[in-house]
């Protein structure tokens, strides 16, 4: 939903949606089969592009962008490994933002917090918080 949401009120030129579809919760291959059939007109006119492999992966394949925005795995680890392989993709000026910063999970505790914490501290950063959103810019000068 957040995807189709993103897609009607940014309208952006493409927009690349990237999970593993592996939850042992539900079935990853019906999900991953429902999000293609939801944005079947839009993949074939080349507006999203659907990666079913594990972000960090995905990221080496990828051009520099404009914007990124982060909902995966919430864990310290995968966040940070998200933070690091993405905004090293980013244009100048663009943004990283992702979801449930603050937010206690049962599997990955504040991982989500300590990340981008931590993230913006060694790199001289500032994050925006707005609710449980974060959004970290990336200076123009690189």
């Amino acid at each position: 939903d957040f995807s189709a949401q993103l897609l009607k009120l940014a309208r952006p030129e493409r927009i690349h949606l990237i999970d593993p579809w592996q939850n042992k919760l539900s079935d990853g291959d019906a999900l991953h089969d429902g999000v293609c059939r939801r944005f079947a007109g839009e993949i074939q006119r080349g507006t999203v592009v659907v990666h079913r492999a594990p972000s960090a992966e995905v990221a080496a394949t990828l051009e520099p962008l404009d914007w990124v925005y982060v909902d995966g795995n919430h864990s310290y680890e995968n966040v940070s490994e998200d933070l690091t392989g993405y905004f090293s993709l980013l244009k100048a000026g663009g943004i990283i933002a992702g979801d449930d910063y603050g937010v206690d999970g049962y599997s990955w505790g504040d991982g989500v917090r300590e990340a981008v914490d931590e993230f913006v501290r060694l790199h001289g950063l500032q994050a925006a918080i707005i609710g449980q959103q974060f959004i970290i810019e990336k200076p123009s000068d690189g």
